[in-house]
């Protein structure tokens, strides 16, 4: 069977990685097109375009980046032409991946979304164009299911989250030691140049608050390392590695991580947290009016609760996440509860079978019809 794959950023190529591997156990003769990046690749897939050059971020860098994403949408139809798979499935990214669906429907292709945009978030009215367009729909947070059913009367498949698949893999060999002779403070300032760019500057300048600790950067693996050099320069006790983001956390005694799949991961590795989101200025004023949701990090998302702090935006500042960090880096009330909450997490999310097997098995099943 053929499948061709969409994920749009890092997050995307983690879960792609794994659910490719999980379709090709299923069809031994699987051709699989992706956009993606290493992860897949690495798993068999044969890359199309890398998403680091799809990543943008905000109201108003989606604006300026118009004409590249409008490019990319039409080559990424004429390539789904030309491969003619007998299922599409899309990851996520939903401005892109949607456009695309709806165009793929009309044009008689089978579609599986996996990883459900976060509608109960913000732009609901996705949904009517959603269950026009997709075949099957997979969620990976435990309150999707539920609200789909209830609130728009649409049975789709809860597979559980595929984080615990990555993470219970890598923790089954002992981490890489990272070269440090203090406890280790973790840095995850994202992914794409835009957010790095706004807050990896706060989060050295907390460096200079805490001298007997070793504070880590986990450099973006679609990046270059010429990116990171201005940093470098300037903060030159500040260690950077690529690649090795979860041997970082399990070695470190707290991480400033911005908001995202990081602050699960995070979580699930057991590392107390501070969670972190800065935006341009008109981005975030424009997201505060349209985001309908109480937290930002999918650990409160998902408990419902302030388990983890978040700082954002204006109030993400030098004094604040230093503040913030001092809570949690020793013994303490705050650390012990955070610890505490990471358990019930992991109760919630935990399933009998891995997200990206149950996954693979409905998109198998959905190209064979």
């Amino acid at each position: 069977m053929r499948y061709y794959i969409i994920a749009g950023e890092a997050s995307g190529d983690l879960h792609g990685g794994k659910l490719v591997k999980a379709i090709r156990e299923l069809d031994s003769t699987a051709s699989i097109q992706a956009w993606g990046g290493e992860q897949m690749q690495q798993a068999g897939a044969t890359l199309v375009k890398h998403y680091s050059q799809l990543a943008f971020m905000g109201f108003v860098e989606v604006i300026k980046n118009l004409p590249a994403i409008l490019r990319n949408i039409r080559f990424c139809k004429k390539d789904i032409q030309a491969f003619n798979p007998d299922v599409l499935v899309l990851i996520d990214y939903p401005g892109f991946n949607l456009t695309i669906a709806s165009w793929a429907k009309k044009n008689g292709y089978k579609i599986a979304y996996y990883i459900s945009p976060q509608v109960w978030a913000w732009k609901e009215g996705r949904v009517k164009k959603m269950k026009t367009c997709i075949d099957h729909l997979m969620a990976i947070l435990p309150f999707e299911k539920d609200y789909f059913l209830n609130r728009w009367n649409w049975e789709i498949e809860y597979v559980g989250h595929p984080l615990l698949e990555a993470i219970d893999q890598a923790q089954q060999q002992p981490p890489t030691p990272i070269p440090a002779t203090q406890p280790i403070v973790a840095l995850l300032p994202g992914s794409r140049k835009q957010e790095i760019s706004q807050k990896l500057p706060i989060m050295l300048g907390v460096s200079k608050q805490f001298t007997n600790y070793q504070f880590v950067v986990a450099k973006a693996p679609g990046l270059p390392d010429t990116f990171y050099k201005i940093w470098q320069e300037q903060y030159p006790n500040v260690l950077f590695v690529t690649g090795k983001t979860y041997d970082l956390l399990r070695q470190s005694q707290a991480a400033l991580v911005t908001s995202g799949t990081a602050t699960l991961e995070t979580a699930l590795l057991q590392i107390p947290q501070v969670v972190c989101y800065k935006g341009s200025a008109i981005s975030y004023e424009i997201g505060k009016r349209v985001v309908k949701i109480k937290y930002i990090s999918l650990v409160n998302l998902i408990l419902d609760r302030p388990l983890v702090e978040e700082l954002i935006q204006y109030k993400l500042t030098v004094p604040t996440l230093t503040a913030a960090l001092q809570k949690i880096l020793t013994p303490s009330v705050a650390r012990n509860t955070i610890m505490e909450g990471y358990a019930t997490l992991r109760t919630l999310l935990q399933q009998e079978e891995p997200a990206s097997k149950k996954a693979a098995i409905s998109i198998h099943a959905l190209a064979r019809k």
